[in-house]
């Protein structure tokens, strides 16, 4: 145990019980060198290590006058013994000549025993050496642990040096604690000879690599050192009892015990225990315990256990793990998105962790004891995702698709600012016939996750779907039922994609795509004219990408128009095909581009309303009505060039998007957070209308059940409107275009809880439930296995680890998935 006397360790905790190791209480750093260094870490003294920055100003200075009070007190103690060494030597010069010759004589004796014990220890060690040499026939074997190479040179490595450290730095001045690297002859000040192993290695953040370093020998000192010292020390301390004895002996090794003797079968020499290391240091500070040498014998290993130094990271090595990996994924038939998982690197690690003869687990263990180990850690997760729906409320999102074989699957999510959770998944093709039978099943998920946890419950617009959300609506009359909002834009793109003119548009510009990507030759024409860019943007439905491709088309106008007539392609036997005369005529027809740029008009503002909706930086609750004034204002704008002036029924267009956004899309929850949102309503453009106001209303009387509760917030939303109390604070003030708006009414409406809660709880919210991955395709590949099926437990649980493990990765990346814009198919390659 640390000693307690010494200040730093009230401030830093040891890792793994290793002294050497101290990890910082108030950055968490974790410093390598002792507490001696962990204290010029909190003192932030320059040139050694990093400052930590979120310690106290009260503690460095404390730390600071007690490194200096050191200092002083060890220059006083040095200056000491140099007195004392010369009284010494004074009095000896004085005793020399009153010395008998007796005593020459006994003097002279004691050297001369001490000579040839010595010279008998030289013996011994070349005998040694010898014998390993005759045994090494067997195999090759690099001795990376003796430092007796260097032990002649003088100052080079302490009398009982083993780590093979000290074959690559030489002591300073007899320093352990200042070590010469020899190949760049930087003095390494601290952390023994672990710190100048880190710094041949390579491993930054303690101290900067060597860059003269052999390759060779820096593959070997990384191949000693392992992994991280803390991802080392955690699995030894999880794995004491189930790892290998070569595992074992390696780490124990490395971790600087001594040396027990070797039993054959193993590749190096085992070592005791750490009891018997302290034990002879207590010795050794009381004057009793003696200074033993001892040497690390590499024994020669059988034929069929691997080396370890086939285990170095070489090229070769790496290439056939790559190779093995590889070969795994093709054999399985594993996606090659799969190693986009997070946790496809973390399974290398642990599995290097374990070191060579890893059993990987059976098909048993998978369906079993780690299926179910897994099912707990989830649930512990979504279990943290359930206590805060009572506070921010959560949206219940039903999502329905088709698998190849014709069955209807519906799974069930629950959306919260928190994160998303999957719920369960549900094969629905008997349900989804009748409206009853899915209002069955829509009340046992409400009850489920709890009715007055949910704040709104959102489907596709099928009529059944339809029908049966408005009935659980009816019923509970607690939330909203709502369609998903990309599902009805994708629903207008569709409608447009009936009319007659878009029709004939998307048909000429579907020729053009055909024509290019079905002739290698005009395909990398059209590459070499647009630098590399592709016409065809796949994306999640039809619709999509077709206006997406369109949109792709006349942004690529003049490339393409270059490319049909340059000689290049008026001599080629292409320009003379039926099919390349009529691309020809189309690309240099006007009118064509023409129609394409008054259809984008219409087009790219739902676009943009897909990327507000689909963006998971804040949650699009507060921006969705906001998004579609804009858009349809852009379409009115775009098609009359003139001052905005919304009129569908004159416009088929406008005409087929007013529809859909008042018959499917809008809800009174989307005025309500428009009205709430701080960077819209104080916004000097703001204009509030009986839409927007009956919204909020509906809103008061529906999530908040408890009249009194009512009644206050319509008074309390007088302040709001005023911008009285905190929300009149600068600091508020600023915050209403950078904050996300249900965190700037957590932090400035606390003197307003009730209208607080009620915003937070709107503004919390998704509209849209298509931007989670829907078709992982694990309900559907597991079902249709014809082999070592499982049963339908295992099933629902394997699906709901698979579901959650994605939407844990997908919240913890905390980017912005434009699942929409995607241009890459979301199969395997």
């Amino acid at each position: 145990m640390p000693r307690a006397k010494d200040i730093g360790w009230q401030h830093g905790k040891m890792i793994g019980g290793h002294r050497h190791h101290v990890q910082c209480n108030y950055c968490h750093r974790t410093m390598i060198g002792g507490v001696t260094r962990f204290k010029k870490h909190l003192a932030s003294k320059r040139g050694e290590i990093r400052g930590c920055e979120a310690v106290p100003t009260e503690v460095r200075e404390l730390i600071k006058k007690h490194l200096a009070a050191g200092k002083t007190k060890k220059a006083s103690e040095k200056k000491k013994r140099k007195v004392d060494s010369e009284t010494l030597n004074e009095v000896s010069s004085e005793d020399k000549d009153t010395e008998s010759d007796e005593s020459d004589r006994e003097a002279a004796a004691r050297l001369e025993s001490l000579r040839t014990l010595h010279e008998a220890e030289i013996a011994h060690q070349q005998a040694t050496i010898d014998h390993q040499q005759s045994m090494a026939g067997t195999r090759e074997f690099f001795d990376a642990f003796s430092s007796g190479q260097y032990r002649d040179e003088q100052g080079s490595a302490p009398p009982r040096a083993t780590d093979l450290g000290w074959a690559h730095g030489m002591m300073v001045n007899g320093d352990r604690q200042k070590i010469k690297c020899r190949y760049c002859h930087k003095v390494i000040l601290g952390g023994g000879i672990s710190r100048l192993k880190q710094h041949l290695a390579g491993e930054r953040g303690n101290i900067a690599p060597c860059e003269k370093v052999p390759e060779d020998v820096k593959a070997l000192i990384q191949h000693h050192l392992g992994f991280k010292v803390l991802e080392r020390l955690k699995k030894q301390k999880e794995s004491e009892t189930s790892r290998t004895p070569l595992i074992s002996n390696i780490l124990r090794m490395e971790e600087g015990f001594d040396d027990d003797p070797p039993s054959p079968g193993e590749a190096f020499a085992r070592t005791s225990t750490g009891r018997r290391r302290r034990k002879e240091s207590k010795e050794r500070s009381s004057g009793r315990g003696k200074r033993h040498k001892k040497e690390i014998i590499p024994i020669a290993t059988p034929i069929t256990q691997h080396p370890p130094h086939l285990g170095l990271a070489s090229q070769e090595s790496i290439d056939q793990a790559d190779t093995a990996v590889a070969k795994f994924m093709y054999d399985a038939g594993i996606p090659l998105n799969a190693a986009n998982s997070m946790y496809f690197q973390q399974m290398a690690n642990a599995i290097a962790a374990v070191g060579p003869g890893y059993k990987m687990p059976s098909y048993q263990a998978l369906r079993g004891k780690l299926l179910n180990r897994s099912v707990h850690e989830t649930g512990e997760l979504c279990q943290e995702l359930r206590k805060s729906w009572e506070v921010t409320g959560c949206t219940v999102m039903a999502d329905r698709w088709m698998d190849r074989s014709g069955r209807e699957i519906v799974n069930f999510f629950v959306y919260c600012s928190k994160g998303t959770m999957f719920l369960k998944s549900v094969d629905a093709s008997e349900i989804t016939r009748s409206s009853e039978a899915l209002l069955r099943l829509f009340e046992s998920i409400v009850q489920d996750v709890g009715p007055k946890n949910i704040v709104q419950f959102i489907t596709d617009s099928t009529p059944n779907y339809k029908s049966a959300g408005k009935m659980l609506m009816q019923r509970y009359k607690t939330f909203f039922w709502s369609v998903c909002a990309a599902h009805c834009i994708d629903l207008m793109l569709r409608e447009l994609e009936k009319m007659e003119d878009v029709r004939k548009l998307l048909a000429k510009a579907k020729r053009i795509c055909q024509f290019i990507y079905n002739h290698t030759w005009a395909l990398n024409l059209m590459r070499k004219r647009t630098g590399g860019r592709d016409i065809i943007h796949p994306a999640i439905s039809g619709s999509l990408t077709s206006f997406l491709t369109l949109q792709s088309i006349m942004s690529l106008k003049e490339p393409l128009h270059q490319m049909f007539t340059s000689n290049t392609w008026m001599q080629s036997s292409f320009s003379k095909l039926r099919t390349g005369y009529e691309v020809t005529e189309i690309i240099v027809d006007p009118l064509f581009w023409s129609l394409c740029d008054q259809i984008l008009k219409i087009t790219k503002p739902l676009l943009t309303v897909l990327h507000v909706i689909d963006s998971e930086e804040r949650p699009p609750m507060g921006y969705i009505y906001e998004a579609m004034e804009k858009a349809k204002k852009c379409m009115a704008v775009g098609l009359s060039n003139k001052e905005f002036k919304y009129l569908p029924y004159l416009n088929p267009y406008l005409n087929v998007i007013d529809h859909i956004w008042e018959e499917e899309l809008h809800s009174p929850l989307h005025a309500a957070a428009f009205y709430l949102n701080p960077s819209i309503f104080y916004n000097s453009s703001f204009c509030n209308n009986k839409v927007i106001q009956k919204g909020l209303l509906d809103c008061i009387e529906t999530l908040e059940p408890n009249l009194t509760a009512q009644d206050l917030i319509t008074k309390q939303i007088q302040c709001y409107e005023g911008a009285i109390g905190d929300f009149s604070r600068p600091v508020a003030l600023r915050g209403r275009e950078s904050l996300a708006p249900a965190t700037w009414w957590s932090l400035y409406a606390v003197d307003y809880p009730d209208l607080q809660r009620f915003a937070f709880r709107i503004l919390s919210q998704t509209c849209s439930g298509a931007s989670y991955e829907r078709k992982w395709l694990m309900f559907e590949r597991t079902t249709l296995m014809n082999y070592n099926r499982l049963e339908h437990d295992k099933l629902n649980d394997l699906i709901f680890v698979h579901y959650n493990l994605r939407l844990q990765d997908s919240f913890f990346r905390l980017s912005v998935r434009d699942v929409w814009f995607n241009s890459l198919r979301k199969g395997g390659i």
